[in-house]
């Protein structure tokens, strides 16, 4: 079962990169959206699109803090206690 949910990661984050690559011609789908969601799905499968995120993270500090900001809210709005 591990196998098939670690394969549909892969799959889900590539399909959304993919979104967001037509996304970027076409004015109905958010392309930088869709491929930011994809690449944080794939980061927590991939050491090198992880690199890359670090590295934009270090080149655009300040939009970093804005995501870390709405990560705090989210991980808020689903807390369990």
């Amino acid at each position: 079962m591990n196998t098939f949910k670690e394969i549909g990661f892969w799959i889900i984050g590539w399909v959304l990169i993919g979104f967001g690559i037509l996304g970027l011609f076409l004015p109905i789908l958010q392309g930088v959206l869709f491929i930011v969601i994809g690449l944080a799905i794939l980061s927590s499968r991939s050491q090198l699109i992880k690199r890359f995120l670090e590295y934009l993270e270090k080149r655009y500090p300040h939009q970093h803090d804005h995501i870390v900001t709405w990560r705090n809210k989210i991980k808020h709005w689903f807390k369990t206690d």
